[in-house]
């Protein structure tokens, strides 16, 4: 029992984290420079904040490994199934993490090349494809990073681990987020404002963990 509730503090930690570090991800480090009109010209230009965001993200992408790890033995006692798929996720959410870090260096290395040779014809060419690749992994990353977020939800509603009130917001939060992110990729984005009710319980939740920890409800066992 002692032992669940310091994992799930510091899980609480750890998802604070993922947070925080997501916010100073996209909208910090990269989003003003990456998705501006003239990333190829201001993107070299923040290269540090270019690179930061990248090493960053991928300690992000780490530690939500980390915690479907320290979550494991608690999630598999009521269902072994749902308890590795998260797992699977999150894995499946790194490897998104590193792709469009790959386009991001991509769209880095394209600035620099610019601003060493000039407006040259060739890169101007290529601009417009590595926005789109970068909008394309970008969007394929945020898709897959709701699956995890899901399955994390679903069991702590299915078991009482949370207050139910929390874990249903969580799966409406992240449904709408699904939606939202979905349609963006075919340009029918309706509004980034559905993405707010997903940042409450980002944040609700780890404020949850680290004072109050997981309830206990009795063992079950679900293959």
């Amino acid at each position: 029992m002692k032992s669940n509730q310091k994992i799930a503090r510091i899980t609480g930690i750890l998802f604070l984290f993922v947070f925080i570090s997501g916010i100073i991800i996209f909208q910090v480090l990269q989003g003003s420079i990456l998705f501006s009109e003239n990333f190829i010209a201001i993107t070299s230009q923040n290269s540090n904040k270019i690179i930061s965001s990248t090493l960053l993200g991928i300690i992000n992408g780490i530690v939500s490994i980390v915690i479907a790890t320290m979550l494991l033995p608690i999630f598999k006692r009521y269902n072994y199934n749902l308890a590795h798929l998260y797992l699977a996720f999150c894995i499946l959410n790194f490897i998104a993490i590193m792709l469009d870090n790959i386009s991001v260096v991509s769209m880095l290395e394209l600035s620099n090349e610019y601003v060493r040779n000039g407006n040259d014809s060739s890169l101007k060419v290529l601009e417009t494809f590595v926005y789109q690749k970068h909008r394309w992994t970008h969007y394929f990353y945020l898709l897959i990073s709701c699956f995890p977020v899901f399955i994390l939800y679903y069991v702590l509603y299915l078991y009482k681990l949370i207050p139910r009130v929390l874990s249903i917001f969580g799966l409406f939060a992240v449904l709408l987020m699904f939606i939202e992110e979905l349609l963006s990729t075919y340009g029918q984005g309706i509004s980034m404002d559905l993405l707010l009710p997903m940042a409450l319980i980002q944040l609700t939740l780890p404020l949850w963990l680290i004072f109050k920890g997981l309830n206990s409800p009795a063992s079950v066992s679900t293959y």
